[in-house]
């Protein structure tokens, strides 16, 4: 299992101290990946953010935090088809000959339709837009003299170097089911963001079925957690906003596998979309990601930005040491 952690790009506490130093620390602790999101106009989400439209680029982000670090591995969840797929190519293909081999991206199609309408897009392209732009995306990064007839980015003769030298790993980011054939179809890795442990084994039972019956290799499971750590749990909740979660669970969690009630109610009815507590405590709720097949797990502290350095200590002297198995 892998572990990453989301950086603080956005909002009031976004900054170089903590975003590149954040990196740099990251990887002395052993995170495997940081993780970055990606909007064009940044709300912020009312029951985890505050109200700062502080929103440093993804892809720029990453470059930075690139230089500044050695080998942690540098991915999205989820970049959305902002970007035309040759200014996408042009930068994947830069950042792994300068990076060589850290770069994974998630990808989604977004759901904030004013994004899109501001650079005359439609976001009601859904899943076939974001399979055009992958198989864009690849081609460009393969060859020479690529053409593309797809409906959103037509093009022709064209050809983006450096070509990536190594495969840089496509995973799709979504909740739905959807999604999940989606990813066995076309990616390698399957990442949603905050969903339940429920879901997610829903959701893995349903991917090893369709890739058996392909003939492919399931793909590999992520999840992007909000997390809370701190020296007790009374003192991890004060960041969290569980009524808020709660209420955006019930109203945005379409997808999910409901609880019993049929309502998401308790912290327990919210397990997998909440890491909380102590380093123990911590430590035990891993244990839950890793039975249910996860195999990167992202924590995203943005509850607790305020507290960023600290929380990545905590991680990084006592929970990722007790969950390394020596080789």
């Amino acid at each position: 299992m892998e572990f990453a952690v989301l950086l603080p790009h956005f909002g009031e506490h976004a900054g170089r101290e903590a975003v590149v130093e954040g990196a740099v620390l990251a990887e002395g602790y052993g995170f495997d990946a940081v993780v970055v999101r990606d909007h064009l106009l940044f709300e912020p989400h009312g029951t985890m953010e505050n109200a700062d439209l502080t929103f440093y680029d993804a892809m720029t982000t990453l470059a930075v935090v690139a230089g500044a670090t050695r080998a942690i591995g540098l991915g999205t969840g989820a970049l959305i088809p902002f970007r035309h797929p040759v200014h996408l190519a042009r930068i994947v293909g830069t950042l792994d000959a300068l990076a060589p081999g850290r770069l994974r991206l998630g990808i989604g199609a977004g759901r904030f339709g004013h994004e899109f309408e501001l650079l005359g897009m439609t976001a009601e392209g859904g899943l076939p837009m974001v399979r055009e732009y992958i198989e864009a995306l690849r081609a460009l990064g393969s060859r020479d003299d690529v053409a593309s007839d797809g409906a959103h980015w037509p093009f022709e003769h064209v050809t983006v170097r450096p070509h990536p030298t190594h495969a840089v790993p496509i995973w799709y980011c979504g909740s739905s089911p959807a999604s999940a054939r989606f990813a066995v179809d076309h990616c390698q890795g399957w990442m949603p963001g905050r969903i339940t442990l429920d879901t997610v084994r829903s959701r893995r039972d349903l991917m090893r079925e369709r890739a058996s019956a392909r003939g492919v290799e399931t793909p590999a499971i992520g999840v992007i957690a909000p997390t809370s750590i701190a020296a007790t749990r009374e003192e991890a909740m004060r960041g969290v906003n569980l009524d808020g979660l709660l209420t955006w669970a019930n109203a945005m969690g379409t997808w999910w596998v409901k609880p019993a009630s049929g309502r998401f109610e308790t912290a327990a009815d919210l397990t997998g979309s909440l890491i909380a507590g102590d380093s123990d405590s911590v430590v035990e709720q891993i244990a839950d990601f890793e039975d249910a097949g996860v195999d990167l797990l992202v924590f995203d502290l943005r509850a607790s930005f305020d507290r960023w350095h600290e929380s990545l200590v905590l991680l990084g002297e006592a929970v990722l040491p007790r969950l390394r198995v020596p080789a």
